[in-house]
């Protein structure tokens, strides 16, 4: 390169800075990448070409459309190490609010590479220099003067960055590094894209929906809203924007966790600040918060790699209590959430009204099969293991399974079900009954009614219906039991029912409990009948 005798651009260092600051702390490429992007963000870009190479040589290209570095801003900025550029209040044309403070962001490329290769055009001037960290380390003076060119050009203003001598061996993980830089990055300004391409392939963009691209929610909780549910006298709590999510099935362990973010940039990994992780709820949780105060103290507040907020401040103890408190409300309101909807997910697959089945169970029995309902809502099964175990649960206890449990003869079903749903018991059995007398003689041909009827339908003797073969003593007695039993209901049920006022059988003699005594026996009666002959036919 050509150099200007009148002109030196310096750098001012102490070479275990570089190396403690720049080489030991960046030794991820996306984290130093994200520098890059960064600077270009600062300098009102609004496209940022990340270009890797791995095919023969490999090396870094870094280019933006920036407003670029004059022969000046790169001595009294770009080389100035620790500079803190919102305190110099250096202009910006665009009006972003700049995400970088330390002055240290030039340092993480030597984590990465040990020759960095610049290009700069502003005002129709363009300067090339190079930096290279072995020289560096043996520099014997104080101030580090590198090797430039300065040349007028007619090109756009731009920076562009080259890595050299990477520290890298194997080839670079395209995606991989897509959504590393994603998950550093929340920036508001839509204009300001960034790409990355492999060996001149198809770049990938990457914007702020990359970093959870491949994340389905199931539920999700958006801020500064769902800061109003939360109890906490924390000032700024209006003040935090974001989004977190649930998913329906647990995030890798990479995923999960809240991240923070302040003027863009990510100042806190993802994490859940303390909160208990050993809940469920933390496998299937995700998102990210901006608090943007955090950025814009006079305090320093976030570590130099960026990975984490200083928490011991009054005002990040308050951040941090409101965000355990949040992450305990959405737990319990996560758990509600889930419960409802796979509530109603399996009584979509089982048509079975959970509410309503258990409405009709008795109280001994509910709390029991309440339990086992809520062990299944609070399981990691399947939605069809749910849904299975539920249907058979349903099966053994079906609604009103007191009646069920009678295994009526489908006669007494058909007038009694509808009657003792709706809790009208004494209707249920007197219908029943109605049957039964209806089908005696029908089958008997004995036209009276009531106790007369029953007295002549059934016996051992001249009666015209009989229910056994009649031959045997037990045969007999099976008669006059289902004589004197049948002419039992009729007069100990059906003349005070068809006689008496409601109001003065039921509850007071008669009540539910009676109702399915009575519908047993009648069942027992009508099976009977079912297979009784008359012996005059």
């Amino acid at each position: 390169m050509e150099q200007i005798e009148s002109r030196e651009l310096r750098m001012s260092f102490e070479p275990k800075t570089i190396e403690h600051l720049g080489v030991k702390m960046y030794s991820h490429i996306p984290p130093a990448l994200a520098e890059l992007i960064a600077n270009a963000y600062d300098a009102c870009a609004t496209e940022v070409r990340i270009k890797l190479y791995d095919a023969d040589e490999k090396k870094i290209i870094v280019e933006d459309n920036g407003s670029g570095m004059s022969f000046d801003e790169i001595n009294t900025f770009f080389l100035r190490i620790g500079r803190n550029r919102r305190e110099e209040k250096q202009e910006s044309s665009c009006e972003r609010t700049p995400t970088g403070k330390k002055g240290l962001g030039k340092l993480a490329l030597f984590g990465i590479g040990s020759r960095i290769r610049i290009s700069t055009v502003k005002d129709n001037n363009r300067v090339d220099f190079i930096l290279d960290w072995e020289e560096i380390k043996n520099w014997k003076n104080q101030d580090y003067t590198p090797k430039f060119e300065e040349n007028e050009t007619t090109e756009n203003t731009r920076t562009t960055f080259t890595l050299e001598q990477l520290n890298r061996v194997s080839a670079f993980p395209l995606e991989a590094y897509a959504t590393s830089i994603a998950k550093l990055f929340n920036f508001k300004d839509e204009e300001f894209k960034v790409y990355l391409s492999l060996n001149d392939g198809d770049p990938i963009l990457i914007d702020n929906k990359l970093k959870y691209e491949s994340i389905e929610a199931e539920f999700e909780w958006a801020f500064p809203t769902t800061s109003a549910d939360i109890t906490s006298d924390f000032s700024k709590k209006g003040d935090i924007h974001g989004r977190i999510i649930s998913t329906e099935k647990p995030l890798k362990p990479g995923l999960r966790g809240i991240t923070l973010f302040a003027n863009g940039r990510m100042v806190n990994a993802q994490e859940f600040f303390g909160a208990t992780e050993s809940s469920h709820f933390f496998s299937y949780t995700t998102g990210w918060l901006d608090v943007d105060f955090i950025d814009e103290m006079e305090e320093d507040l976030i570590s130099t790699d960026r990975q984490s907020i200083n928490w011991e401040t009054d005002l990040t103890t308050g951040l941090k209590n409101f965000l355990i408190a949040t992450l305990r409300y959405l737990e319990q309101d996560w758990r509600n959430k889930r419960k409802e909807k796979r509530k109603e997910n399996v009584q979509k697959k089982t048509k079975v009204n959970i509410d309503d089945w258990l409405k009709t169970v008795p109280k001994g029995v509910k709390e029991k099969l309440d339990v086992l309902i809520a062990k299944v809502d609070e399981s990691e099964l399947s939605e069809t293991d749910q849904s299975e175990t539920i249907e058979n649960l349903y099966a053994l206890v079906p609604e009103y399974p007191q009646y069920h449990w009678r295994y009526l003869n489908d006669n007494i079903k058909s007038v009694s079900k509808d009657d003792y749903e709706k809790g009208d018991y004494l209707r249920a059995a007197g219908e029943s009954i109605k049957l039964y007398e209806k089908e005696v003689k029908g089958k008997s041909k004995v036209d009276k009614i009531g106790v007369d009827l029953m007295g002549r339908a059934f016996g051992p003797d001249t009666e015209p219906l009989k229910v056994s073969p009649n031959v045997t003593e037990t045969d007999k007695n099976i008669e006059k039991g289902q004589k004197h039993m049948s002419m039992g209901v009729m007069s100990g049920f059906r003349n005070p029912a068809m006689h008496e006022p409601k109001s003065e059988i039921y509850p007071a003699i008669y009540n539910d409990v009676d109702c399915l005594d009575l519908l047993s026996m009648i069942s027992y009666l009508f099976n009977k009948l079912d297979n009784a002959r008359n012996i005059n036919e």
